[in-house]
């Protein structure tokens, strides 16, 4: 992380936030002064160097804003006497989306499973499991000889038996509080020590819906439009609006070729869990790319190609910006 600091008319103040960048290169593209240049992405994302991915020459820097501007993922940020440029209504900023339509969540906490930025926040309040199931169960403990059969295979682990070697206080528990009344421990008893009922069908008009609550949100700072989550959600409930349109693909030639398994570099920096190996070539799922070309900057063979074709960065107002964020767009 890193702060640059400048104080005249107006205070600007540009910060970098390396647990937010992708090392995709994006602002290095559009810096005006080349002021802004990447570490050795592959170590770093291997953990092989502990460092930022992107560096700054503070020299150089005039605190434009095109950085922070053409980020898509927040990792830079400038503020004007303290108010982020992309609040302020003549600086451009991205029409993307990433959100969870609370109503139509049944929070069954797949978006959760799959993030693979950890920016979705989950929980889950199910219903007690003594208002789902009823029944009566008890154990005869003068008849129970402690064979431990019941324990074994108790689906709910509700029975635990524990045997004392020399055979004088051994034991039997049941906890009511996690049992279904499945009876399947008083069918495997072999002394038929053990009685159960299960009265949840004949209760079954006074056992309410369940009704599952609970909260789930995407942290936008965090959020990398991979859409993993909007494939995976069974209800369709999660709306991703991703940065760029266009395609990415792999250009082999006679003198380069992709390395597969021995390199594997563009699935090691992949934000978006996108880049697998097949066959020993890589592979980029274009359903989970966002097109941020972290992978392009790190491929060694220079074979990876990307082409933008739209962006979802609205309000460029002035010439100079259109020209500087339109490198973003093309090959």
């Amino acid at each position: 992380m890193f702060t640059v600091k400048r104080t005249g008319d107006e205070t600007r103040v540009l910060t970098y936030k390396d647990d937010n960048c992708v090392a995709c290169g994006i602002c290095t593209n559009v810096c005006p002064t080349t002021s802004l240049r990447l570490g050795p992405v592959v170590p770093i994302a291997r953990g092989l160097i502990e460092m930022d991915y992107l560096s700054i020459n503070s020299n150089t820097c005039v605190l434009c804003g095109l950085c922070s501007i053409a980020c898509p993922f927040d990792s830079l940020s400038l503020t004007l006497d303290g108010d982020e440029i992309n609040e302020l209504e003549n600086y451009p900023k991205w029409d993307v989306e990433s959100s969870i339509n609370e109503e139509e969540c049944m929070f069954c906490g797949r978006c959760y499973s799959v993030c693979p930025n950890d920016a979705i926040l989950y929980e889950r309040n199910l219903p007690k499991r003594e208002d789902l199931v009823r029944g009566e169960i008890s154990i005869d403990e003068e008849e129970c000889i402690y064979c431990g059969f019941c324990g074994d295979v108790c689906p709910a682990g509700a029975i635990s038996v524990d045997v004392d070697i020399k055979g004088n206080s051994s034991s039997i528990k049941l906890d009511e509080s996690k049992c279904v009344y499945c009876k399947i421990c008083s069918r495997v008893c072999p002394e038929k020590a053990i009685k159960a009922v299960c009265t949840t069908c004949m209760e079954a008009d006074n056992i309410k819906v369940p009704s599952i609550k609970g909260n789930v949100f995407i942290v936008e700072d965090d959020c990398v439009s991979c859409s993993w989550c909007k494939e995976i959600c069974p209800v369709d409930a999660v709306s991703i609006i991703k940065p760029f349109e266009g395609s990415l693909s792999l250009v082999e030639t006679d003198e380069a070729q992709c390395k597969g398994d021995s390199c594997h570099a563009c699935q090691d920096v992949c934000p978006c869990n996108a880049v697998t190996i097949e066959d020993n070539k890589s592979v980029t799922n274009s359903t989970f790319c966002n097109l941020c070309g972290a992978c392009v900057t790190a491929c060694p063979q220079n074979i990876r190609e990307l082409e933008r074709t739209s962006m979802k960065l609205i309000n460029i107002n002035s010439e100079a910006w259109k020209d500087s964020l339109g490198n973003l767009i093309g090959k």
